[in-house]
Order: structure tokens, then C-alpha cells, then sequence
């Protein structure tokens, strides 16, 4: 029955990701060390994406390098004569220095050869960065447009938020886009938030063990953008009677009134593999009634409009030139987040290691469950600038 209750095609779409954003950036680092050892005339006897303790899923050949599949895809190596890598191998330390060797070079090519790998993550995000800039635009929700306010998930209820509160500023700086709040959240060790909740002015402390818990979901955030429930399409709704229309707003299931989406969702919680009535306001103004049947997991089949689309985003296109500075400026900023993260390991009672450290499985599931190119190539970047640094 656990087996069955998987959504398989959300497992394999994260496994492919993963595999794909981890072979890709292995290949390329261990590319960064084997190209400089070759310019400087090292011997370079494997080079191997994923290790192969035992045996090798394939393997070839070319000239004096072994290039290999290994079957334990936890990383990848080059083996250069002469430098201890992760194969281990100490025999050949106990020879004579061969000029073809790694330790055999002048410091500064051993220094270059070192650093090939971190050099060519970093500048593989900074370029990632820009291409998805070029190819994606940038798009941002004001936190002006958010009339209605945020959605709180449990732990912010927790820590004393509401649904419908409006963040304008965190420990007195103020938030000018939806996308800051959770950075702005995260990366302090004591957080003040500026609310307005209902019309009043107010200000919340975050509790202690909010941020702990907080990065223990591994990249979510705690709050969204509240919107009512507007019809985007109907791609699996079994409809009883009527039909919903593209712009249909939901405003009311079982004749309980429901203006917001996750009013929406808490109301047909329970209903699963139940009729449930929907009352909706067409081209707003008419009301209709539409009957449709929830399946198991009281979902009725239909795709609702974006916060994005519904409150008004703002969009900025990159021209090829533009995107590059752009990208550049975006990798370093993500790279100077991150050792702010680590600074705050060593720093904070709040951002414990055991809390940061995710597993396979948790860090597969930033990849959202769905093949997304956007979101497969931000991810990849920012595990490249994560790998560049550790």
C-alpha cells in the first residue's frame, strides 16, 4: 500500500534532475583539473564520472587516460601520476618524482591544477545564471501589488503570523518584493518583522527555534501570496453538472463562502470522492453553480491562475549582452548568501549544521517534482556555486 501511495512520476522527474545537475557538474570539475594537468604535461591515468569501487559500468581507453562510468554516484575523480586524489592510491608516492608527475611541477601549476575544479564551478554558475536570465527574464512580485496579504503555513501561525498579514520590512529594512522575505528571514540570526494586519501597524518577533525549524525544510518558505481562486484551465475535473470556464472565480463550495485560495483548499479538504458545488463568479459579475466530483485526495481536476498572474508581476527581459553583467552580479550575490549561511553555523543558536545538512532525497526534492528546464538550470547553478566553495 506505501508503494502505491508514491506519485511515481514526481520520484523519477526528481531522480532524472538530480542525476542530470549532478553529472553535469561533476564532468565539468573534474574537467577543470584534468585540462590544466594536461596543458602542464601530467600523466592523467582515469577520469571518471561517479566512483567505481570494484568495477566499472563502461570504460575506455584513449591514449594514456582511462575514462570510465562508475556505479556509486556520489561524485566523480581524475586520477593525475604523482597528486593523492579520491582513489587513494599511495603507491606510486613511494617512487622517485617522474617529471610527468603532478608533484613533479613547479607550485604554481600544481596550485592552478588544484583550483581548475572550484574555478570552472564558479564560472559555470555565473554563466547558467546569465543564460537563464537571457533565455527566462527575471520576475518579481511587488510586495505593493499583495493587496490581500500573505498565506501562513503552520509553523508561521506558530510563531504568531496570520493569514492576510502584509511584511513591509524585516529588522527595519523594508521588503520590496515577495522573493526577499524568505532571504531576508533566513540569512539573520534574530528577525524582527513590520506587519500591517488589517489596516494597523505592528511589529513580530520570530521566537526562538523558528529559524532552526525553519531551515530544517530544506529551501521552503513559510508564507505565500494570498489570491482568490480564479480558473486557469480543467485538465482532469469530472464535472456532475455544468462546466467551469478559463477566469472563473470560486467564491463559494457547499454554499460556504470561499474568497481566497487557501480558504478554498481547507473547505474541500474532506471531501474526497464527493460531489462538491461550486459557486462562481463569471466575467464578474454573473454567478454560476458547477458540480464536479473530488477524487482521493479531494483534488477537482483544475489548474488555478498564478499569484503572479493574478496580482501583477514585474518582468524584466535580457538582451544576450545585458544578461551577462546581469548573471554575474546574480551568481556573486547567491555566492555571498551562502557564506553568510555558513558564517551563520558557527555564529548562531539558531542555523545548526544537522539542520542544513539534507539528504538525497531532500535535496532531489528541490528539483519540484515536475521537469521544469527554469527551475532544473537555477538549481544546477546554485549547486554549482555550492560546489565551488566547499
Amino acid at each position: 500500500m506505501i508503494l502505491l501511495a508514491v506519485n511515481w512520476s514526481a520520484l523519477f522527474a526528481n531522480i532524472g534532475q538530480f542525476i542530470l545537475a549532478f553529472s553535469i557538474l561533476v564532468v565539468l570539475h573534474e574537467m577543470g583539473h584534468f585540462l590544466p594537468a594536461k596543458w602542464f604535461g601530467c600523466r592523467v591515468d582515469k577520469f571518471y564520472l561517479f566512483f567505481n569501487p570494484w568495477f566499472s559500468l563502461w570504460k575506455t581507453k584513449k591514449g594514456e587516460t582511462e575514462y570510465g562510468l562508475g556505479w556509486v554516484p556520489l561524485g566523480g575523480y581524475v586520477k593525475i601520476a604523482g597528486m593523492i586524489d579520491e582513489s587513494m592510491d599511495k603507491e606510486q608516492l613511494k617512487l622517485p618524482a617522474q617529471p610527468y608527475e603532478f608533484r613533479a611541477k613547479p607550485a604554481w601549476q600544481r596550485l592552478i591544477i588544484m583550483l581548475g575544479g572550484v574555478t570552472v564551478n564558479f564560472i559555470l554558475a555565473l554563466v547558467l545564471f546569465a543564460m537563464i536570465l537571457f533565455v527566462w527574464g527575471e520576475e518579481r512580485l511587488p510586495v505593493a501589488n499583495m493587496k490581500y496579504g500573505l498565506i501562513t503555513d503552520s509553523l508561521a501561525l506558530k510563531a504568531g503570523l496570520r493569514d492576510g498579514d502584509k511584511i513591509t520590512a524585516i529588522n527595519g529594512k523594508p521588503v520590496q518584493y515577495f522573493e526577499d522575505i524568505s532571504k531576508g528571514v533566513v540569512f539573520n540570526e534574530k528577525v524582527t518583522l513590520s506587519l500591517n494586519r488589517n489596516g494597523v501597524d505592528t511589529s513580530l518577533t520570530l521566537p526562538s527555534g523558528f529559524l532552526s525549524d525553519l531551515t530544517k525544510r530544506q529551501l521552503a518558505t513559510f508564507v505565500y501570496p494570498r489570491v482568490p481562486t480564479v480558473v486557469s484551465d480543467d485538465p482532469e475535473a469530472k464535472y456532475v453538472s455544468g462546466k467551469l470556464e478559463k477566469g472563473d472565480q470560486i467564491v463559494a463550495v457547499n454554499g460556504k463562502p470561499v474568497f481566497f485560495f487557501d480558504e478554498f483548499s481547507k473547505a474541500k479538504k474532506e471531501m474526497k470522492n464527493q460531489n462538491i458545488t461550486l459557486k462562481v463568479l463569471r466575467n464578474g459579475k454573473d454567478t454560476v453553480t458547477v458540480v464536479t466530483k473530488a477524487n482521493e485526495n479531494a483534488q477537482v481536476g483544475i489548474i488555478t491562475q498564478s499569484p503572479y498572474d493574478i496580482l501583477g508581476s514585474e518582468k524584466k527581459d535580457y538582451t544576450f549582452f545585458s544578461a551577462i553583467p546581469a548573471g554575474i552580479d546574480y551568481g556573486i550575490d547567491r555566492l555571498g548568501d551562502y557564506i553568510t549561511g555558513i558564517r551563520l553555523l558557527f555564529t548562531s543558536k539558531e542555523h545548526k549544521v544537522k539542520d542544513n545538512l539534507g539528504s538525497l532525497i531532500s535535496i532531489g526534492k528541490t528539483f519540484g517534482g515536475t521537469w521544469d528546464w527554469q527551475r532544473f538550470w537555477t538549481m544546477t547553478a546554485l549547486f554549482s556555486i555550492i560546489l565551488a566553495f566547499m
